[in-house]
């Protein structure tokens, strides 16, 4: 909540233990949240209040409570209120559609929607879309509920990705507080010392202090200096020194020769946790 400022979220029910909705959505499932909580704040510059609900959709729920094209069966809803300036019709219609996006340029990619359709449909599911200009908009995922026994559904879960860190240190620098907040988090935990900034400058006093970095994760689209130009920098302070890029934009990968360069990587936003766990181990590795 403190990375989202004047929102607010408030408690509600039924809530869904974990394993209803199976281990293998989990780190897509977090992902798609992320990019919702992010959308409704940003709808919100003058504040307002963000609400996750969620509920167990039993078979033969009232059909008007599914959407038309969702096979019968048991199913979670998760949905993500805003109270923001909502949507006309029109942006509605396109809301899913690779690279639409009403954000200003360098503020959006276009695919976060569109990465979040495209996860519940493969996991035989649907996402539908509330929306009124002035009065807020839901998203609502509808994913099939897993039937599965809790404890070993949690086992799964707790065992997805292996603790691949020694104790090394990455240095993270990311602008946006949430999803930087969650890339520490899923570091810490396989096993990785963090150091974090929220941009280039504070990123470089890091690189100046002598403490030991052995991989640097950036952003490519950092508010000040672009994130290229601080790997070159860094490169230059800290020769070998290992950089996996980050970015939204599908064409960066094309048109960057530091990507290219040895030692370096580029890893495309939405990612979810065992990919970016398997690029870091794999760049350590290397080092």
């Amino acid at each position: 909540p403190s990375s989202i400022p004047n929102a607010t979220f408030p408690k509600r029910s039924p809530t869904w233990p974990k394993s209803q909705l199976g281990a293998d959505w989990a780190n897509q499932l977090e992902g798609a949240l992320l990019n919702l909580a992010i959308n409704g704040r940003d709808a919100m510059p003058d504040g307002g209040t963000l609400t996750i609900a969620t509920a167990n959709l039993a078979a033969g729920t009232a059909a008007q409570s599914l959407p038309p094209d969702l096979a019968p069966g048991d199913y979670v809803r998760i949905a993500v209120s805003d109270t923001g300036t909502g949507m006309a019709p029109d942006v509605i219609a396109r809301a899913f559609e690779p690279f639409f996006t009403t954000k200003p340029i360098g503020q959006g990619t276009g695919l976060g929607l569109a990465s979040i359709y495209g996860f519940a449909r493969q996991s035989k599911g649907e996402v539908a879309i509330e929306s009124e200009l002035g009065r807020g908009t839901t998203v609502a995922l509808y994913l099939p509920r897993h039937m599965g026994a809790d404890d070993a559904a949690s086992d799964t879960a707790s065992g997805d990705m292996a603790i691949t860190g020694r104790g090394e240190t990455i240095l993270v620098i990311e602008d946006e507080p949430v999803v930087r907040a969650l890339i520490v988090e899923l570091l810490d935990d396989l096993g990785y010392c963090t150091l974090a900034a929220d941009d280039a400058e504070p990123g470089l006093e890091l690189l100046r202090s002598g403490a030991p970095i052995d991989l640097m994760i950036t952003d490519i689209g950092l508010p000040g200096m672009d994130g290229r130009d601080l790997g070159r920098i860094a490169r230059e302070m800290r020769p070998g020194l290992p950089i996996l890029y980050m970015t939204g934009y599908a064409d960066t990968a094309t048109d960057a020769d530091d990507i290219a360069e040895e030692g370096t990587a580029l890893i495309t936003k939405p990612f979810g946790g065992p990919l970016l766990a398997d690029r870091v181990a794999a760049m350590l590795r290397r080092a």
